[in-house]
């Protein structure tokens, strides 16, 4: 990345890379499956807006997201994919778990494959031991360790640079310190933040802390950020949308924070990269702060 390359939301470090601190969420491009080359202009408007890290999953459109990031991007980004659920596109969700260690494996070959790399810089293990999303369920009930084995093995034979760990709680996140962890993915937001003490831990130890659903809302019950007063209220006085001041919130939060809003549409990716220039003063960040966190167990049947 040249000197004159913008930088959203100023830099951070990722699996050992110095990265802009918003970067971009794959899963909505599924939405483009009839229209390709839309996929492909959202990806490279991205990289021109300084977007430097891409976060994506081979059950995103059944490989769909990973063929247009092999199209569009290439080396141009740090590439992060997960495993731990597969493609299910004839269910009623189009996923299914995919937890046991072999299919940890066959997950990331997968990656590999639609991707088109050899190997992958960041890889997140997704648990499901606690919504939001799939539960696992019999065989799907699989010791941290073991999977923790099969990450570090893929590690070493360097088929992934670096791995982190998604959708934990405390216990879990202490249990995954000593594997040398880089990343962690939890389901975090102005109005959802029950995870506190495990962001904390993250910044002390070096680690990122990548939130999905950042603007909540994508499951009945979950609260909406770009729908509380509060939000609104700043929205209005600093000339911002509401998704940006609860992007921006995150930023200012706490320094380890990187952010991959999706969008499948030019202005709202435009939008999502612009909150990394919004600065909220001490006033507004008090009064953001003081939104009670509503959270819960939300989860897909």
């Amino acid at each position: 990345m040249s000197a004159s390359t913008p930088t959203p939301g100023g830099r951070a470090e990722l699996a050992g890379r110095t990265v802009a601190r918003v970067g971009y969420g794959a899963m909505q491009l599924e939405r483009l499956h009839d229209d390709r080359a839309a996929g492909r202009a959202v990806l490279r408007r991205a990289l021109e807006l300084g977007v430097d890290h891409i976060d994506t999953a081979e059950f995103y459109g059944h490989g769909l997201a990973n063929e247009l990031i092999r199209d569009a991007v290439g080396d141009g980004a740090l590439v992060a994919s997960k495993v731990g659920a597969t493609p299910n596109p004839d269910g009623p969700i189009p996923l299914r778990l995919a937890q046991r260690p072999e299919e940890l494996r066959a997950d990331l070959e997968a990656n590999l494959s639609s991707l088109g790399l050899e190997q992958i810089a960041l890889v997140n293990l997704r648990r499901a031991e606690r919504g939001p999303g799939l539960i696992a369920e019999d065989d799907q009930r699989v010791d941290l360790d073991d999977q923790l084995a099969t990450m570090i093995a893929l590690r070493d034979e360097g088929k992934i640079g670096s791995f982190g760990i998604s959708n934990v709680g405390l216990d879990e996140l202490l249990r995954a310190l000593p594997a040398g962890i880089t990343c962690v993915q939890n389901a975090y937001s102005l109005l959802s933040r029950d995870d506190e003490e495990l962001l904390r831990l993250c910044r002390a130890e070096g680690i990122a802390w990548v939130p999905y659903f950042p603007l909540g809302g994508s499951f009945a019950g979950m609260p909406k950020v770009t729908e509380e007063p509060a939000v609104l209220d700043a929205a209005r006085a600093l000339d911002a949308t509401p998704a940006q001041i609860g992007l921006a919130w995150l930023l200012q939060h706490a320094p380890n924070v990187l952010l991959i809003p999706g969008t499948a549409t030019l202005s709202h990716l435009e939008e999502n990269v612009a909150a990394g220039s919004v600065v909220l003063d001490e006033r507004t960040i008090a009064a953001l702060d003081a939104i009670p966190g509503r959270s819960g167990d939300i989860v897909v049947d």
